[in-house]
């Protein structure tokens, strides 16, 4: 796992909070604890790694950290304890975001388990967001003309079309496809069609 793989554990039952920190050290994994949501949200203004919620706290509970962290945008994976009577919420939680529940009492290799699945997503994530703005870097190192040659060649458009549409010549657009494809460092079309994709750009 990464060195930023931390386990946030917020729960408002101190015993609780230190049985999960000492079964989540036992097995490698950094964690760190938060006696209630409020006191995570103030703590961790970005967090890496995966965060692990009981769903019923008072003040902010498990629903509603969820809310507000979808509200700061791109949140780290959430997996939600639960009572047996709580299964409803956990599906709710689920619909707000999260990516796993767990009922309590629950086995510690199960629990161990589902960390170590949010822990992966987590780490594919952050991977997909590095390769995204290394496309995006080089997007901007793009002239402007280069730029339109990109947006065309993305919407599916052959050379002699961008030529038409641009007021170029056929040869000219070759030599900015040329260009394009070594700035942005793709092998083929296909390549360069997905990292302008990857890299969320608006046709």
């Amino acid at each position: 796992m990464s060195g930023d793989a931390v386990v946030h554990v917020v729960d408002d039952d101190l015993a609780v909070r230190q049985s999960l920190a000492f079964l989540l050290a036992a097995d490698g994994l950094p964690v760190r604890l938060h006696e209630s949501a409020s006191a995570f949200l103030d703590a961790a203004a970005e967090v890496t790694g995966c965060i692990v919620t009981d769903v019923r706290m008072p003040g902010i509970d498990g629903i509603e950290l969820l809310r507000r962290l979808r509200q700061r945008g791109n949140p780290p994976p959430v997996i939600v304890m639960t009572g047996h009577a709580d299964v409803p919420l956990a599906v709710a939680a689920m619909k707000e975001g999260a990516v796993d529940f767990i009922e309590k009492p629950f086995d510690d290799e199960v629990f161990l388990a589902a960390v170590r699945a949010a822990l992966e997503c987590s780490r594919r994530s952050a991977g997909q967001d590095e390769a995204a703005a290394a496309i995006r870097r080089r997007i901007a190192s793009l002239s402007d003309r280069e730029r339109q040659v990109l947006d065309e060649l993305v919407a599916g458009k052959a050379n002699k079309v961008i030529g038409q549409d641009l007021g170029i010549s056929h040869r000219t657009v070759e030599i900015y496809r040329a260009n394009v494809m070594s700035k942005m460092q793709a092998g083929s079309l296909s390549e360069l069609v997905r990292m302008a994709l990857t890299a969320g750009q608006e046709r």
